[in-house]
């Protein structure tokens, strides 16, 4: 993947805070591997360079949210236990509302995101609120005390965030935040050019209402390498993304333990037409139906090895019609029956 480059001062900015959170920032750059005179003449730096350089001040720290703003210290491996709870999720509506009830039992968290719906708007506002632990005259305390760019910074991840999860560009409307213009404004992460408004009684930003209904994307595997890099996602302009076929096949394994949807849903929830879907899968040299078999078969796989599970359990979860129709997709996709696969990779009993 191509990597992006980030301005010099956005390093020079973490590197003062880290230094006011206590940390030894020459050896945290060495280990970064930025050379202190290329930062010193205002080059810019490797996106990936500077994500490894965060990474470093948030081990240092032991504080996974450093530089943004949750209202306390986060312990290392939160995000990572947040974003495993949201895979499961069908879309960004039920990803926000859980990642909402996350927050409210994470320790260290005191402020999490909600939704503001109006139905006469297009849009959606994504409001911060503190948590049922904290009152609202702490929570007015503690945004009145923040530095204003960690609260964007903050604003910023979430944002990226949901755009990782949707596999989606996600456009923003607005961003709402309370401290004047006056006060500056210079968040740790890289920002769009965006409508920001000070001044406002709420804080958080505004997107169309349709994104909240966009299929989550990502799976553990794709996790894996989203946290390895992160918070590369959070300063460069480019953040992980997963090719189309990807993005199907993750939607794919997804729901094919419920109910595994056919052409016509699968492009209605990528908000496209079957023709359009069709024809960008034949582009990347494959097919809904080619995916959908290979999901089908990797999850057979799985089920196979479950000694509990007759054939027929098999058929029903994996949504054929008839056990008989199962095994001969399952000899076409691998050359045996079910019955021959099992006797050959599962161990024999003594």
């Amino acid at each position: 993947m191509k990597d992006s480059r980030i301005p010099a001062h956005y390093v020079t900015r973490l590197l003062a805070q880290a230094h006011l959170a206590g940390c030894d920032t020459r050896t945290i750059l060495q280990q970064a591997e930025i050379d202190e005179q290329a930062l010193s003449s205002q080059a810019d730096i490797s996106a990936r360079r500077y994500a490894a350089l965060y990474q470093l001040v948030m081990r240092t720290t032991e504080d996974e949210w450093f530089g943004m703003f949750v209202g306390g210290k986060v312990q290392l491996g939160s995000f990572r236990m947040m974003c495993l709870t949201l895979l499961s999720c069908s879309n960004l509506r039920q990803a926000i509302i859980r990642a909402g009830e996350f927050s409210e039992i994470c320790r260290g968290m005191l402020v999490k995101f909600t939704l503001d719906e109006d139905t006469q708007s297009d849009h959606v506002f994504l409001r911060m609120v503190p948590v049922r632990s904290c009152s609202t005259e702490e929570f007015d305390q503690l945004l009145s005390d923040a530095d204003p760019g960690h609260i964007l910074s903050a604003i910023i991840a979430w944002h990226k965030f949901a755009e990782w999860l949707t596999g989606k560009d996600i456009a923003l409307h607005q961003v709402a935040l309370r401290h004047p213009k006056s006060r500056g404004c210079e968040p740790l992460a890289c920002v769009r050019q965006e409508s920001v408004i000070h001044d406002c009684h709420d804080v958080g930003f505004a997107f169309s209402q349709g994104v909240l209904d966009y299929p989550l994307v990502q799976d553990h595997e794709s996790l894996m390498a989203f946290l390895s890099t992160a918070p590369y996602h959070l300063v460069t302009q480019d953040p992980l993304k997963l090719s189309f076929t990807e993005r199907v096949r993750n939607i794919l394994k997804r729901e094919v333990n419920r109910s595994i949807p056919s052409a016509e849903q699968l492009s209605e929830m990528l908000n496209m037409s079957v023709t359009t879907m069709r024809r960008q899968l034949s582009k990347e040299g494959t097919s809904y139906q080619k995916l959908k078999d290979e999901c089908r078969m990797e999850v057979a796989i799985h089920y196979l090895a479950c000694a509990e599970l007759s054939n027929a359990d098999i058929a029903e979860k994996l949504g054929f019609d008839e056990p008989s129709a199962f095994f001969r997709s399952f000899k076409k996709w691998t050359g045996q029956t079910p019955g021959e696969y099992r006797q050959q990779q599962l161990p024999k009993n003594p």
